[in-house]
């Protein structure tokens, strides 16, 4: 139960990390955060009866810059929504395509590199867009930088949604 996970909201109600039961617990009683939610029981030492939280909010602002995302096969694939950038077929089975190839000294940056299926892949080849006939759905582009990339690929727990309201409901 202490390695449960707890939203930690900044001043600002804006979600920066999910943390543990006992580094929430450590927070609340040190004065530097105060209790949103719990709705998981309590916690019980020989002493005390604590409620478990599951959100917790920073009783100060914490100043941070956006994280950059770093280039990699999974980022790729979930800017470019899992689809081949030149046919716009939606699959899991992608790889990774260089508009302008290294060997022509295209760079391996978010504006070179973008997903493809196999077989757009196969035709373009090592040549670039132009050169095999074929076009981009979109131009690529280095994501947005975004403070709620911290909560990208979790478990959004029921307690949590009503502050973190760009999750949809089911």
């Amino acid at each position: 139960m202490l390695s449960s996970s707890v939203l930690v909201l900044n001043l600002n109600y804006e979600p920066i990390n999910v943390c543990n039961v006992r580094r929430a617990i450590v927070l609340l009683g040190k004065g530097k955060a105060e209790l949103l939610e719990n709705g998981r029981g309590e916690i019980h030492t020989r002493s005390i009866s604590m409620t478990i939280p599951s959100v917790i909010r920073l009783v100060y602002l914490v100043r941070r810059p956006f994280a950059k995302r770093k280039l990699s096969k999974k980022e790729i694939f979930l800017r470019d929504r899992h689809a081949c950038q030149y046919c716009g077929l939606q699959t899991h089975d992608l790889t990774l395509d260089h508009v302008i190839p290294r060997r022509q000294e295209g760079a391996h940056t978010w504006e070179n590199v973008v997903s493809a299926c196999i077989p757009c892949n196969r035709r373009k080849a090592g040549r670039t867009p132009a050169e095999a006939g074929m076009a981009l759905m979109r131009r690529p582009k280095a994501p947005y930088p975004s403070p709620y990339y911290t909560l990208h690929n979790r478990v959004i727990l029921e307690e949590w949604r009503k502050f973190i309201p760009w999750v949809e409901f089911e």
